[in-house]
């Protein structure tokens, strides 16, 4: 099995997501070749509580341009994490 580490990246903390998080929904960023299963089995290692459902999606690279060069930002895969009513929320702000 892969380390639970490496399948949940970062959380990702904007005003949209801090929102959903009254709803007990967190967004993290994920590794892309990860599927639901091994990120509910990640979120429910790395902090202890009960995930009721996992929804993922794919964010393609932007196109950048830097003089008359042109590339793509990475993709990456963002994961919206729904906790069970029972399970205490997550606390991103410690120590802050």
């Amino acid at each position: 099995m892969k380390n639970p580490h490496d399948i949940i990246r970062r959380p990702i903390i904007t005003e949209a997501t801090t929102a959903l998080m009254n709803d007990k929904t967190y967004v993290f960023e994920v590794d892309p070749r990860a599927n639901k299963v091994e990120i509910r089995q990640a979120v429910e290692q790395i902090f202890g509580v009960k995930v009721e459902k996992v929804n993922t999606q794919n964010v393609r690279g932007k196109q950048k341009r830097y003089g008359r060069f042109v590339g793509f930002t990475p993709r990456r895969k963002k994961a919206f994490v729904k906790l069970t009513a029972d399970s205490k929320p997550l606390e991103f702000y410690e120590g802050v």
